[in-house]
């Protein structure tokens, strides 16, 4: 009879592993994954789109708040020009100095995570994924005092941005 109950169990607990659609650490909706990665300070959602879509509209909201882009890096295409393959990725450093003096003035070194930057790429499967830095992961990071105003600003600013580049 142990022996059946010890089974029994070890096959739910395989089948439970099995059918998890989402990792550890992940919310998803029918349309959207999002991954926290605390270890590494990223935050991560799934795109429907491909990379230069989702990096055009990216950054056509970024725009639309009134953020300065100051460039829009294509690693792909730089690989291409060194005879080298990557799949679509590409970076848009961004950033508004209203915003982000504050926090340089709270902790000089957070000046080398900014301005903001948000990372689009194709994963192994062709799925689209967006990442950026979690700034509660800079506050610790930085060991910042005094700008948790500013900081959840950024943090509200980058999840609403996010979200949207990211939704259908």
């Amino acid at each position: 009879m142990l022996k059946l109950i010890t089974i029994t169990s070890a096959a739910l607990l395989m089948a439970s592993c099995a059918t998890m659609s989402t990792p550890l650490n992940t919310t998803a909706t029918p349309t959207q994954t999002t991954t926290m990665n605390t270890a590494s300070g990223l935050v991560t959602k799934q795109s429907p789109r491909s990379v230069a879509a989702t990096a055009d509209k990216l950054e056509s909201l970024l725009r639309a708040k009134g953020m300065t882009i100051f460039a829009r890096v294509d690693h792909q295409q730089n690989a291409a020009g060194v005879n080298m393959t990557l799949r679509p990725t590409q970076v848009l450093i961004f950033g508004n100095p209203k915003v982000g003096t504050p926090l340089m003035q709270c902790a000089p070194s957070v000046a080398i995570d900014l301005p903001q930057k948000m990372l689009i790429h194709e994963d192994a499967a062709g799925r689209v994924w967006l990442s950026y830095n979690d700034p509660a992961y800079l506050k610790d990071r930085h060991n910042m005092t005094g700008c948790d105003s500013g900081l959840d600003k950024v943090a509200s600013a980058l999840a609403a941005i996010s979200t949207a580049a990211t939704a259908p």
